[in-house]
């Protein structure tokens, strides 16, 4: 029993000597955020992913007027008859036209 008791007094005493003090903390570095890819139209207007705000001078002019050569690679001209595929492309710019044959708005989808 007295190994016993003088074991236990050595471990605690022992114990007692360990390290006290806490490691420094870490320093991070921040991170810039970056912008969350969009996931539909309104957000990738408002990101502007296919440049539309270059094109905004379009909007009130015919859209028979509109030089296509000036418009990025896969854009389009959508009017109400126009069918589209549903699939979603951040960077495609979609000229919309309302029945008078006018741009009403520049999205992008």
């Amino acid at each position: 029993m007295r190994k016993f008791i003088l074991i236990a007094s050595c471990a605690l005493a022992l114990a007692a000597c360990g390290q006290t003090t806490t490691p420094p903390a870490t320093i991070e570095t921040p991170v810039a955020e970056t912008p969350a890819a969009p996931t539909n139209a309104a957000e990738a207007t408002a990101q502007d992913t296919c440049g539309a705000a270059a094109h905004q001078a379009l909007i009130g002019t015919p859209a028979s007027a509109i030089d296509l050569a000036t418009l990025p690679a896969g854009a389009r001209i959508v009017t109400p008859e126009t069918m589209v595929t549903q699939d979603f492309v951040a960077t495609r710019l979609n000229i919309t036209t309302n029945t008078d044959g006018n741009v009403a708005s520049l999205n992008c989808y």
